[in-house]
C-alpha cells in the first residue's frame, strides 16, 4: 500500500474523529512549517522516530556541467531514549 496526501488526511480524520478539511489544513501548515525550517538549513526531529536535516555535498571541480555543491535532506533514525 503507497500513503499519500490524500490517504494519510482521510486514515488521521477516521482515527482523530477529526474533519478531514481541518486535518489537511493542520497537515498542509505542518509541511510548510518543516519546509522553512529544512530552507534555513534547520534540523526537525521526532524524538525516537526520525530527523531530517540538510547536508551540503561539495562536488569539487569533478562536476563539469553539474553544480559544484548542492544540499540535499538526509533523514535519518532518532536514537535519543
Amino acid at each position: 500500500m503507497s500513503l499519500d496526501k490524500n490517504k494519510t488526511i482521510a486514515e488521521v480524520g477516521r482515527r482523530t474523529r477529526l474533519r478531514n478539511h481541518d486535518v489537511q489544513k493542520m497537515l498542509e501548515a505542518l509541511i510548510e512549517v518543516w519546509s522553512e525550517e529544512l530552507t534555513q538549513a534547520g534540523r526537525i526531529e521526532l524524538e525516537n522516530f526520525l530527523v531530517l536535516d540538510v547536508k551540503n555535498i561539495n562536488r569539487g571541480e569533478q562536476a563539469e556541467t553539474l553544480p559544484l555543491a548542492v544540499n540535499c535532506v538526509a533523514l535519518r533514525e532518532s536514537l535519543r531514549n
